[in-house]
C-alpha cells in the first residue's frame, strides 16, 4: 500500500496539466485583452473615416442670389 501512496506521490502528470492549462487560459487572456483594446481603437478609426466620407458626399450649398 506504501507503494502506492510514493507512487502516487512522485506523479506529476496532472500538476503538469494543470499548469498547461493555467499557461492557456493567461494567454487566451492576454488575446482577449488586447483584441478588445483593438477593437476600440479600430471602431474609431471606422467611425472617423466614416464620418470623413459622408462629409465629403453631402451636395455644396448653392449660393445665394
Amino acid at each position: 500500500m506504501s507503494k502506492i501512496f510514493a507512487r502516487f506521490a512522485k506523479d506529476e502528470s496532472g500538476a503538469t496539466a494543470i499548469e498547461y492549462g493555467l499557461i492557456a487560459a493567461l494567454i487566451a487572456l492576454a488575446i482577449v485583452a488586447g483584441a478588445t483594446t483593438l477593437g476600440g481603437s479600430l471602431s474609431e478609426q471606422f467611425s472617423f473615416v466614416a464620418k470623413k466620407l459622408d462629409d465629403t458626399q453631402k451636395p455644396a450649398a448653392a449660393p445665394a442670389d
